[in-house]
């Protein structure tokens, strides 16, 4: 059909321009924790741009035989239950921004799950998934040698950061990224895309170690943890290992490039997010609410301002409540459980794909609960969520291309 000839375009350009959604919190009326390298003119043409294609894959998603994956209901819960907190919050309008980029990631995942078979879509969704993420990769290491800009350079104490706002949103995307490169690297029947592959773990492992982001360095030994362990008998025995060697390495690089006092606010932080959940324990304030709470109940001692929780989990049930936290575990629940059960009957090729993304995905759990990175959470994880549930699906009859 005419109208599904562009989906390989469509998805090329959005898996290209992900490194970009960061400063799509300069919309915002938030006070940006960092420096944004893109100017606020090009995040509205971006969030335009963004808008049409999910336009376009609405009505690709509308062709019949129309389908219903399994994920759908869960996440339209999701996504309505952000919708509740934010009528019932201090604010409405001020996470209608973001929950409008989620809903956007949500057209994102079903397109990803219905067309990931079509003609030229999973070469270009990985082509240029590798291509961005390595020059955005190579982008923070130049930054980073020169030292430029020079305010970037200063608020971040030298770590990598790139077209991101903060370290860890650059290391939250590196630990879906790395995975995903590294199984495109070893399964990939087409030796440009295996160099690609290889070129763009090996630049953006240099980038990652260079974030020197501790919630990001556990991230992904959790995520080489993950993959090691469910990959097979014989490399199940590495994964505590790999653990334990990311907590060695953040205890002996805890300081580094760290301000000291630094440490300690995330327990302040953490303190005025209970104390918000127990004041406002079912909806509660508001998506992007937390920011405008927070100096009404922080304590004496704490930061002066706080965007989010530094948890995901608490900032969830900080900004949404109980129902909330509720329909975000119920999604991910149907998430791992339709996953497994793909994942029993998968070919080795297909299941080293969608262990890889799960480990990614993994990962960045276990940074969330320590950070809250918005990258990850509104560009990184509905679609890698898809990815991998579509790259597992040959153990129900189908089988996708590989890359």
């Amino acid at each position: 059909m005419r109208l599904t000839r562009g989906l390989p375009a469509a998805f090329a350009v959005t898996n290209f321009v992900i490194p970009f959604f960061p400063p799509f919190i300069t919309l915002t009326a938030v006070t940006i924790p960092g420096v944004s390298l893109v100017p606020r003119w090009f995040a509205i043409a971006l969030l335009a741009l963004m808008t049409i294609v999910a336009l376009y894959a609405i009505a690709t998603l509308l062709i019949p035989p129309r389908e219903t994956p399994p994920t759908m209901w869960p996440l339209l819960g999701w996504l309505g239950a952000a919708l509740l907190s934010a009528a019932l919050g201090f604010d409405p309008r001020n996470g209608l921004l973001f929950i409008a980029i989620f809903g956007l990631a949500l057209v994102w995942h079903l397109a990803i799950l219905r067309y990931y078979r079509a003609p030229g879509v999973s070469r270009a969704i990985f082509t240029s998934y590798l291509i961005s993420g390595a020059l955005a990769s190579l982008a923070a290491i130049v930054m980073i040698v020169t030292r430029l800009p020079a305010s970037q350079y200063a608020i971040g104490h030298g770590r990598a950061i790139g077209t991101f706002i903060l370290p860890g949103e650059l290391a939250g995307y590196l630990i879906i990224f790395l995975p995903i490169a590294f199984a495109v690297a070893r399964v990939s029947s087409d030796a440009r895309m295996r160099a690609l592959a290889w070129s763009a773990l090996a630049i953006g492992s240099l980038a990652f170690a260079l974030t020197l982001s501790r919630a990001g360095w556990m991230g992904l030994a959790a995520a080489i943890a993950f993959y090691l362990f469910f990959g097979g008998n014989v490399r199940r025995r590495y994964a505590p290992f790999i653990l334990l060697g990311g907590l060695a390495a953040v205890l002996i690089f805890f300081n580094a490039r760290h301000n000291p006092s630094e440490n300690y606010t995330r327990l302040s932080i953490w303190q005025a997010g209970i104390e918000i959940v127990r004041r406002f324990p079912l909806t509660g304030v508001g998506p992007f609410n937390f920011a405008r709470i927070y100096p009404l109940v922080r304590l004496p001692d704490g930061d002066a301002a706080a965007f989010h929780a530094h948890s995901f989990l608490l900032t969830i049930f900080a900004e949404m409540g109980l129902i909330g936290l509720l329909a975000v575990l119920c999604a991910w629940w149907r998430f791992a459980v339709e996953l497994l059960k793909r994942l029993r009957g998968a070919s080795p090729a297909n299941a080293t794909i969608a262990l890889a993304v799960a480990a990614g995905l993994v990962g960045t759990w276990v940074q969330g609960l320590i950070d809250t990175v918005s990258v990850v959470l509104f560009g990184l994880w509905l679609p890698s969520m898809a990815l991998a549930l579509v790259t597992a699906t040959d153990g129900l009859g189908e089988q996708p291309p590989s890359p």
